[in-house]
């Protein structure tokens, strides 16, 4: 049965721990978690608020990237795309990784294609300066508006490349969705699918509506008021 995270506490033991932040990409694992059913809490932790476990989550994953999971055993596992797998692996009734060997074999693609493609864009826009030795902040817009414009083309091709059927993983929403309709939600690809990619764009708002990822991303990107 899920649970939201406030419902879990006590030691790795009890389940797993999910280090994150409102509206990031934890909120992918949260999801994933939710739909296998799989006890969790999560520790309120980025590189970027201080005022959060950035101590703990250091210690866990040096790169300091969420989301960071520490599984019921104490195991460490980071990425996104392998979190999903994982929960997958472990939790085949949940159908997060397909019916069938050809279904699953495209869903760890497509995990890989967005975590390779789509997903690294989002650290470099936010953090051009990492990416270049200049100190030129034109240099820097043009890293940013040069990256943006790649990450929108990635995101064409993936819609091109993995046409619903009628979910992106198959017969039931799956990894493959939980993945893309969170990662999408940055750096202005869901206006740039909106033009360009419409039925795309209308898939992964029907994505957003299910009611396991309406409810986190209500979580982590309240409504306006």
């Amino acid at each position: 049965m899920s649970a939201s995270p406030q419902d879990h506490a006590g030691s790795p033991a009890d389940g797993y721990v999910l280090y994150g932040t409102q509206g990031s990409g934890s909120a992918i694992v949260e999801i994933g978690l939710q739909r296998c059913g799989a006890p969790f809490r999560v520790v309120h932790a980025s590189s970027w608020e201080d005022r959060s476990a950035q101590d703990e989550l250091r210690a866990l994953n040096p790169l300091m990237q969420i989301p960071t999971l520490r599984t019921p055993e104490g195991a460490v596992l980071t990425e996104s795309g392998a979190i999903l797998m994982h929960l997958g692996l472990r939790f085949p009734q949940a159908g997060l990784l397909g019916d069938n060997d050809p279904r699953r074999d495209q869903i760890l693609r497509g995990l890989v294609y967005i975590a390779a493609n789509c997903y690294s864009c989002i650290s470099v826009i936010d953090y051009p300066r990492r990416y270049t030795t200049s100190e030129d902040q034109a240099q820097h817009q043009a890293i940013v508006l040069g990256t943006k414009s790649r990450l929108h083309r990635h995101w064409e091709l993936f819609a091109d490349m993995f046409p619903p059927s009628p979910w992106l993983s198959g017969a039931q929403p799956g990894a493959l969705d939980l993945m893309a309709v969170i990662v999408s939600k940055w750096s202005g690809s869901r206006p740039h699918l909106e033009q360009h990619r419409p039925e795309f764009f209308a898939l992964l708002k029907r994505i957003e509506a299910l009611p396991e990822v309406a409810d986190v991303c209500a979580r982590h990107w309240p409504p306006a008021r």
